[in-house]
């Protein structure tokens, strides 16, 4: 997050995270929202904007944490869902390069190309994996998500034995529709 903030500072304002922050500190700025009506000001906008306001006034704990913090974060009071993230895991080492990416509270499945699933504790009892298929319409174990849209179709899993080949095979397809 903070290396894709910093690349998009440069590209967008021609000036590093280096010359924008000794403008910064040049300034006197009481909090978070006088600095973003500065830097609004000086026609900096979008992700750089929000990177320059963390790196005055600080990161959130989320965007810091480790990938092992968040998800372990994500199962501390669902812990009998764990099991089942891993064998989704494991499954999604077994279709292909896979990039895992831990969010605060979900973790993306990324090929090369876009993110194919999304894995998510949705209650304390179902943990929920949205898939990226295109031309496909709910129907038995697939139903409609409400993850995130460019998952449209989700299977959801109470219990490890449910990841299943039948899972697995859904998930193969996602990732080579995606890669």
């Amino acid at each position: 997050m903070r290396a894709q903030g910093a690349r998009l500072l440069l590209e967008r304002t021609g000036q590093n995270e280096a010359a924008w922050n000794a403008r910064i500190a040049r300034e006197s700025f009481a909090g978070p929202a006088e600095l973003d009506a500065w830097l609004l000001a000086q026609g900096v906008t979008g992700y750089a904007r929000t990177h320059l306001i963390r790196e005055r006034f600080g990161w959130p704990d989320f965007l810091t944490a480790s990938a092992d913090e968040l998800i372990d974060a994500q199962y501390v009071d669902r812990p009998s869902l764990r099991p089942i993230f891993e064998r989704v895991i494991e499954a999604a080492a077994l279709v292909g390069e896979v990039d895992v990416q831990a969010r605060k509270t979900y973790v993306s499945l990324v090929t090369s190309r876009r993110t194919f699933a999304r894995i998510q504790a949705t209650t304390r009892t179902r943990l929920d994996l949205a898939l990226r298929l295109e031309g496909r319409r709910p129907g038995g174990r697939l139903a409609p998500s409400k993850i995130h849209e460019s998952c449209p179709l989700q299977i959801s899993f109470a219990k490890p034995d449910e990841v299943d080949d039948e899972a697995m095979e859904l998930l193969r397809l996602a990732y080579e529709e995606n890669a």
